[in-house]
């Protein structure tokens, strides 16, 4: 018997063997005692496994809605006001582990608990016995596939336009070992986009799609980067909004512009991606919004050398987009800016931390989907900025994924 200590960041639950070892659970919740479990990963000093069978159950346990929950958003079992108190007790841990206090930041959501995502993957598996391909997802900690039924996390346009793809292959007596998987995504009108990943083929460029995201209208791969819940990235632009003090903007890692182009757009505005499709997409997004002056850096949409050195002058107030990486065009850093950053999960390179402190941009606006890495460079932000506001946000409902929006001001 194990009991549960706590949630840990990364969304598993804590225990302790009898033996020492540290066991990390999936479908266990703090109080709850593990009888039974399936181990999934074993190391010398713990190991991850899946609670099967559970005494004393949390007062916060609720019936999954999904049969796939566990490969698709484990936290199901959780109540929903729960959830939004953990994912805030955990931002709270994580930055107080790089020797940051902060109050228990609020929770930003639509309350929408499911039919939210707008992109999803899907394995394909073959059945045997009826000699028909179906939906799949992976079983987690595995790469063995498990069928579905119905799934609710994405949007149900989306699992609709799965199976009818899945419906025309079994028509054509297809073979599901001929496919990677299949990648749909749908825009807020419900038109779907996307296809079949063929193995050792390269991944077929899909119709794009467009939407609205606070009056910007956006052009944007299926199989791109896009935020996948629209109507709380909206609510985190809004936050953003509120911080723009500065008529100099820097959007560092802008992908295809959806931060910079929404809330700043009138400023003088310098985006920088480093992907070459999404710095095309971006391009294609400032002229699509009336930019047609955009001042625009890299020799075509498929790539070349990024403008270096120093910034031109004068600027008119068009949005300059360079393909870069962030940490490649520090010399477009300046006192007078707000830098707006919005990093993968690795967060940060050094030398971009060290040129912010360096130069002292007035303020820096630091969304991430990584609340640990985050933290660290915040951490090392905090030599010369004083952190002024800090809000969670909700964009991944039942599952452990945390999107954390920080404020920092230049200390006087």
């Amino acid at each position: 018997m194990i009991k549960i200590e706590k949630i840990i960041p990364g969304g598993q639950a804590l225990g302790t063997m009898d033996n020492g070892l540290k066991a990390f659970f999936w479908n266990a919740l703090p109080g709850e005692i593990v009888t039974e479990f399936e181990i999934t990963k074993k190391k010398s000093h713990y190991i991850e496994a899946i609670a099967t069978k559970i005494d004393q159950s949390s007062r916060y346990r609720i019936k999954p809605k999904d049969d796939c929950f566990l490969s698709t958003s484990p936290w199901q079992i959780i109540d929903w006001q729960y959830e939004n108190q953990l994912k805030a007790e955990l931002v709270t841990e994580i930055f107080r582990e790089h020797q940051i206090t902060i109050p228990c930041p609020p929770i930003i959501t639509d309350n929408k608990e499911y039919f939210y995502r707008n992109k999803m993957e899907y394995a394909l598996y073959w059945d045997n016995e009826e000699s028909i391909i179906k939906l799949a997802f992976h079983s987690r900690g595995s790469h063995r596939k498990i069928p579905v039924n119905s799934s609710s996390i994405e949007r149900p346009e989306i699992f609709s336009a799965a199976k009818n793809i899945i419906y025309e292959l079994n028509n054509a007596h297809d073979e599901a070992r001929k496919y990677q998987s299949l990648l749909l995504r749908c825009n807020r009108n419900g038109e779907v986009s996307g296809g079949l990943y063929k193995n050792k083929k390269p991944h077929p460029r899909f119709k794009n799609l467009k939407d609205d995201i606070l009056g910007c209208m956006y052009s944007y791969s299926p199989n791109g980067f896009f935020q996948i819940n629209l109507p709380v990235y909206e609510l985190a632009l809004k936050e953003i909004k509120k911080h723009i003090n500065t008529n100099n903007i820097l959007d560092l890692y802008a992908g295809v512009g959806t931060i910079g182009l929404s809330v700043a757009s009138s400023s003088n505005l310098t985006l920088v991606e480093c992907d070459k499709f999404a710095f095309s997409e971006l391009s294609k997004n400032c002229n699509a919004n009336g930019f047609e002056g955009i001042q625009s850096y890299g020799e075509d949409e498929y790539g070349g050398p990024a403008a270096t050195g120093a910034v031109d002058a004068p600027r008119t107030k068009h949005p300059r987009a360079i393909l870069a990486k962030s940490e490649e065009v520090t010399d477009y850093i300046q006192p007078d800016q707000t830098v707006i950053l919005d990093p993968p999960r690795a967060g940060c390179d050094k030398k971009l931390i060290e040129k912010l402190l360096e130069t002292q941009p007035e303020s820096i606006i630091y969304l991430s989907c990584n609340p640990a890495t985050q933290a660290r460079d915040v951490k090392n932000l905090l030599e010369k900025y004083s952190l002024i506001d800090i809000k969670t946000f909700n964009f991944f409902p039942r599952t452990p994924h945390i999107e954390n929006l920080v404020i920092l001001k230049k200390s006087c």
